[in-house]
């Protein structure tokens, strides 16, 4: 079962970036979508973008513009570079198999966008 670790979150400004990473314990090739997604408080968890093994990207309208997703299948790793942070991304972030999360969830990472 593969394990996901999600890292890089933390306090930011509005407006300003963070780059969020995931780790797998094992081979993300085989999974065609990965995804991030987030829960805000007292929301249901969302997925806001994701990224096809060839490399196509998908993202919610809300982060569209904002938000690149990218992996590294060598590393087993997958990424989020959030730009133009607002406060409504405040959320704990997770990434899992996308559009239909296949493995446990991560412990997430919280982003906390505020002034």
């Amino acid at each position: 079962q593969v394990q996901l670790v999600e890292s890089g979150g933390g306090l930011v400004q509005p407006g300003g970036s963070l780059r969020l990473s995931c780790a797998a314990s094992g081979s993300i090739f085989s999974i065609d979508h990965w995804g991030w997604y987030r829960q805000g408080p007292g929301k249901q968890r969302e997925l806001v973008a994701r990224i096809t093994r060839g490399g196509t990207t998908y993202y919610a309208d809300s982060v569209k513009g904002r938000f690149t997703i990218s992996r590294e299948n060598v590393k087993n790793t997958v990424y989020l570079q959030m730009n133009s942070l607002e406060p409504e991304d405040t959320a704990v972030y997770y990434c899992n198999a996308a559009p239909d999360p296949q493995f446990h969830w991560g412990q997430g990472t919280q982003v906390t966008v505020s002034s």
